[in-house]
């Protein structure tokens, strides 16, 4: 008998991390579809906390299902009987209040736990967590409103708990503090200003655990001429839907396995997986120095399973299929439970 798989789609938050969501959930439907293998459904938490539950992700679909309250879903859950969820959602409730709803209700989803997702969304906790773990990661401080900065430029300013790279800025002179303070300010009440890492070069590192193992896989480099900015990651067409900047190449690329770099951030990575209490798989952003130093930024716990998803292209660099790694962490996943 088929799994019985729920895709669990859109955002509370608002309509970009819905769309967001659903640019990444309709491609993994296509990668990984097999019916003899899998039954699927799909679960859509529109921007008013409403859900529904269609057929598919086209906007004809989500228009025709009937909009429910939390109640009514969660009773539609029940009756689905369902054997795995597979999280699509990239907004904080998504990532946590969501995930946890269905540790309530008994139903194992892959990736990441809520408090692991807590933990890696605020980049400063994450940052002190992986550096007592032996992770080099650059000097930095945390702000909230009123607080004078003490680094010395260049200092990267960013929103503690911002994704995309929304309100962040490279301050190279010490009169434009004010101004990145305030863009990233109107993101979060919490600012981390850190050490500008030269000369440039930024990579992700993936991290999958496979039969009590921790595999990393080929490293994902992006062009950088300073800082990865909004405009590097997302866009939206003519037809306004979301597409993927930096999946187009040549902004992306697999690193050659003998660079001198590959070795020393798949180390810490697997150190950064560890240390942060991951589960299934998890994706770390390094930026590397002139001596070939990594350094660490951020944790992205999370996989779609879209055929341009960053865990996906990797697995592929390293021979295996969208499918086949789909396959991989739901075994992780059930593993426990067949046991």
């Amino acid at each position: 008998m088929p799994l019985r798989v729920l895709h669990l789609v859109g955002s509370p938050v608002d309509a970009f991390h819905a769309d967001l969501s659903r640019l990444y959930a309709a491609d993994c439907l296509t990668a990984i579809a097999d019916p003899a293998r899998y039954a699927t459904h799909i679960a859509y938490v529109a921007p008013d906390g409403r859900w529904r539950f269609p057929e598919s992700l086209d906007a004809q679909a989500l228009a025709d299902a009937p909009s429910l309250p939390l109640a009514a879903a969660i009773e539609r859950l029940r009756q689905l009987r369902l054997d795995v969820m597979v999280p699509q959602m990239f907004c904080r409730p998504g990532m946590t209040d969501y995930r946890a709803l269905f540790d309530l209700i008994g139903v194992p989803y892959l990736g990441n736990p809520p408090a692991a997702m807590a933990l890696t969304a605020t980049k400063a906790r994450a940052k002190a967590v992986v550096a007592a773990a032996g992770v080099s990661v650059p000097a930095g401080e945390l702000l909230r409103e009123g607080d004078v900065p003490t680094l010395t430029p260049p200092v990267v300013v960013k929103p503690a708990s911002a994704d995309n790279s929304a309100g962040v800025t490279l301050v190279t002179d010490p009169d434009d503090y004010a101004a990145a303070l305030g863009d990233a300010f109107a993101h979060d009440d919490e600012v981390l200003v850190e050490a500008y890492v030269p000369p440039g070069r930024e990579v992700r590192c993936a991290v999958l655990e496979r039969g009590g193992e921790l595999v990393p896989l080929p490293l994902e480099e992006y062009r950088v001429s300073d800082i990865r900015r909004p405009a590097d990651k997302l866009a939206r067409g003519d037809d306004g839907d979301l597409r993927l900047v930096a999946k187009d190449t040549p902004d992306a690329w697999i690193v050659d396995p003998d660079d001198p770099v590959t070795e020393r951030v798949q180390a810490a990575a697997i150190r950064c997986h560890v240390a942060l209490g991951c589960r299934h798989y998890g994706l770390f952003d390094f930026r590397i120095d002139a001596a070939g130093e990594p350094w660490f930024l951020e944790a992205g716990l999370y996989c779609s399973f879209a055929r341009k998803s960053v865990i996906s292209v990797m697995a592929q660099a390293a021979g295996i299929a969208v499918d086949e790694l789909f396959q991989m962490v739901l075994d992780e996943c059930l593993q426990p439970q067949r046991r």
